[in-house]
């Protein structure tokens, strides 16, 4: 690695843990990521202002007294239950911490926050180098369930890389670059270029589509950036609609990580803007990098 890649990406990386089954692969690929960059880490743990609070008059018509004690009674079980739910918070957050310590981190940093993901989110972006959020299972709770929806919104909020953390961590060597020579996609093809992470990994960037002299065009240029940092990818042209090739070739090829653009010029730019996306993301059984 030479110096200018070493320096020319800085910041943290930021994690974001809920306690729910994803938390310890969010933690175990942070580590991952840190042993790479020497970056240090910042794990967020955001209580939703359901949870941190619950002001709602659940009283009804009760008149005089009675409604006054039964109001002052609700607000003394709302005022233990956020007390509970910070207590909960801040325990994920040592859980959290621990595991980044077996993996080897030593700068690790948390934050308890109330209110929204992508507000959280927001407020700590600029001094980050990739946003680490879990895949939601059928048993993981985050932000009450609405994890697509959560997904989508840091996507187009963050201008920084969300990496979207498998079931169970496992070591990564494999890369698969989704290329469609959209902004995105060459942003992510330059992010490969300067990052340390991706130094020594074998990197793959497809294009998914026809073959075309500009489509030819793209890739030459993608593997020569590549090249440039030190990295030597292969290139092809795979047929097919991006949803289900891309996915296909994760798993008969056995890679290890996807990387694609969050916006594109082409049938990729479909993936991220509706439900394919999330379907996508919960198929594919491997670490996605989106880049917006």
């Amino acid at each position: 690695m030479t110096q200018q890649t070493q320096t020319t990406i800085a910041g943290k990386i930021v994690a974001l843990v809920d306690g729910s089954i994803y938390s310890a692969s969010v933690c175990d690929h942070a580590a991952w990521i840190s042993q790479r960059t020497e970056a240090p880490v910042e794990l967020i743990h955001v209580l939703g202002r359901r949870e941190a609070s619950d002001t709602h008059d659940r009283s009804g018509a009760i008149k005089l007294g009675a409604r006054t004690a039964l109001l002052n009674e609700l607000a003394e079980l709302d005022a233990q239950r956020s007390k509970l739910m910070s207590h909960k918070g801040r325990a994920i957050l040592e859980d959290a911490s621990a595991i980044l310590v077996k993996g080897g981190v030593t700068d690790i940093s948390t934050r308890l926050r109330h209110g929204d993901v992508v507000e959280a989110v927001a407020e700590v972006e600029a001094d980050a180098r990739v946003i680490i959020i879990g895949k939601r299972g059928e048993d993981a709770d985050f932000a009450k369930g609405h994890l697509g929806s959560n997904l989508e919104r840091i996507v187009r909020a963050s201008h920084k890389p969300v990496f979207v953390a498998s079931r169970a961590f496992k070591p990564i060597s494999k890369v698969l670059v989704a290329y469609d020579g959209g902004a995105s996609a060459m942003k992510a093809i330059d992010h490969i270029a300067r990052s340390p992470l991706f130094q020594g990994l074998a990197v793959h960037v497809v294009t998914v589509g026809s073959s075309s002299p500009e489509v030819i065009k793209g890739l030459d240029n993608a593997k020569a950036m590549l090249k440039s940092a030190g990295i030597e990818a292969e290139t092809s042209v795979l047929p097919g609609q991006p949803e289900t090739a891309l996915g296909k070739l994760v798993e008969e090829a056995q890679f290890d990580m996807l990387v694609m653009g969050a916006y594109g010029h082409s049938r990729i730019r479909s993936l991220i803007i509706g439900s394919t996306t999330t379907a996508m993301i919960r198929s594919c059984k491997v670490p996605v990098v989106l880049m917006r």
